[in-house]
């Protein structure tokens, strides 16, 4: 049985417990981070406390661990639990309170929870054939960069997709994709151009998007931060999705419709090899 961390505490998960008042469970009041873990190492932990830290300041909570203290709450989960590879979830929230819309008092201690996944990242199914995803509209809230535990349309959206044979969604406002449901979506036109969404309070800015794009760059190939609709989708030569969970994974359809010869392209697959070379090599 796995071991997680509660407050301060290494528990058995059936021993783990928080309030009913928690506001993340009354109001979704929290933010989350994941990290992969590759031979038993955190990949990019640091950009993940980063963005952590930006997202609980753009909701006005103050944070009681300090870089350091988290690093060590997290390579012990992986020691305990035996993680080779998965993943390390981080969840916070604004802590327990009566019931009251106003926020409680900034001396409220925090919720802090976090538990491993073990799971295969390196090798997946989906990164040998590829995704097959549909269009919604994106019905999420307006702070989409601030990575907080409603996760509630995305969910409704991924059930969606599945009801309709497929693996994923790609939202659209106005026509035009923002990203994915869980992850960074991408495009390559018949020049060999990487498209994906500029940043902008209606994605997520990714930290696999951040290292992968760095990855593309080291290799000379020509990014473009801009949006995109469904049919240039459908019409471009490959497409991919990005995420922490999935690296860099290939998108053969939209819609029903084929994303080139209907196969994972060489620009994904150059770019997850590359990507899991340097997440292994700087793992910590």
């Amino acid at each position: 049985m796995r071991e997680v961390f509660v407050n301060g505490q290494y528990l058995v998960e059936a021993e783990a417990r928080i309030s009913v008042f928690d506001r993340g469970f009354l109001f979704a009041d929290g933010v989350y981070e994941v990290t992969s873990v590759l031979d038993g190492r955190l990949v990019d932990f640091d950009g993940h406390f980063e963005r952590l830290l930006r997202s609980m300041e753009a909701l006005e909570m103050e944070p009681s661990m300090t870089r350091d203290e988290l690093l060590a709450v997290h390579r012990q989960l992986v020691r305990r639990n035996g993680i080779n590879e998965g993943l390390v979830y981080l969840q916070v929230t604004r802590g327990v309170a009566d019931r009251d819309f106003l926020f409680p008092p900034g001396t409220t201690p925090l919720t802090i929870v976090a538990f491993t996944q073990k799971k295969s990242l390196v090798e997946s199914e989906h990164a040998r054939r590829g995704l097959k995803v549909i269009s919604l509209e994106d019905m999420r809230w307006g702070m989409c960069d601030v990575k907080t535990t409603q996760l509630l349309y995305a969910s409704m959206a991924k059930m969606k997709a599945r009801e309709q044979g497929a693996d994923d969604a790609w939202l659209m406002r106005d026509g035009l994709i923002s990203e994915g449901t869980s992850n960074n979506a991408y495009i390559v036109t018949d020049e060999g151009v990487i498209v994906t969404r500029d940043l902008s309070p209606q994605i997520l800015s990714g930290i696999t998007r951040r290292a992968v794009l760095q990855c593309a760059e080291k290799l000379q190939m020509k990014v473009e931060e801009r949006a995109f609709s469904v049919q240039e989708a459908a019409g471009a030569k490959e497409a991919f999705v990005t995420s922490a969970t999935t690296f860099v994974t290939p998108v053969t359809e939209v819609d029903g419709r084929k994303i080139g010869d209907g196969k994972p392209g060489p620009v994904a697959r150059k770019l997850r090899e590359i990507y899991l070379e340097e997440s292994i090599r700087n793992a910590i």
